[in-house]
């Protein structure tokens, strides 16, 4: 699947690129390909091209693809990160077979996912998510709620803090797009400040339409998946 790899590559260059423009070093952003309605024979090709971190929107979907792919000895270990909404009748899902959690937004899912995480596994990466620009109908915690959340997941053993995630509304024009993501960014350093958990690095913002100016407000991590797989056909 030549155009896999082409897109992959060019996204890559994408983020590069930004990085350089906002004076932040080669490989200080990382990019997670969001995988959510393509198969498994997509995620293993862009895996082939070297991609090790995808996302799943759909956590049923997910596990079918997480499991299927690690029956195949040829396809390299792969990091799966949750990032759809999560209820309470699917952590014990999401605690046995993914990696990373981005959209933590109440302490009841947290502590679920805490219990239900297998022992024999290592600790649940885990971000809460910040409806950063106020969204009614967002998901996510309001800005001046997250210190509190965090300092309650920071306790949880089975669960390991490293950061926020946030997913605004469209806005036109770039500085608009660094305005509201420089939002997420001060959210971010206030929880650093305040507690300063040990491995707080990430700051899961930007998309495939504004990837770069979530990179110049100080995005971690990238979630593309359009610019990767193409567009995407839904169910009805």
């Amino acid at each position: 699947m030549t155009h896999l790899s082409d897109n992959l590559s060019h996204v890559q260059a994408r983020i590069a690129a930004a990085s350089m423009a906002s004076g932040r070093g080669l490989g200080s952003v990382h990019l997670l390909a969001v995988s959510k309605t393509f198969g498994a024979d997509d995620v293993r090709a862009v895996a082939a091209c070297g991609q090790r971190d995808f996302g799943e929107n759909y956590i049923q979907e997910g596990v079918e693809k997480i499991t299927k792919l690690a029956a195949q000895t040829h396809t390299p270990a792969l990091v799966w990160h949750c990032i759809g909404p999560v209820q309470s009748n699917k952590t014990k899902l999401v605690a046995e077979h993914f990696d990373w959690v981005h959209t933590l937004d109440r302490l009841k899912i947290a502590q679920r996912l805490n219990d239900q995480r297998p022992p024999h596994l290592p600790a649940l990466q885990v971000c809460i998510q910040v409806n950063i620009d106020g969204g009614d109908t967002k998901s996510g915690v309001a800005a001046t709620e997250v210190l509190a959340l965090a300092r309650e997941v920071a306790k949880l053993p089975r669960l390991t803090l490293r950061g926020l995630m946030t997913i605004p509304d469209p806005v036109d024009g770039f500085d608009a797009q660094v305005a509201v993501h420089s939002k997420a960014r001060a959210v971010f350093d206030q929880v650093k400040a305040a507690l300063n958990p040990p491995q707080f690095d990430t700051l899961s913002m930007g998309m495939t339409g504004d990837l770069e100016a979530a990179i110049q407000a100080g995005s971690t991590l990238v979630r593309v998946g359009t610019a990767i797989f193409g567009g995407r056909t839904y169910p009805a």
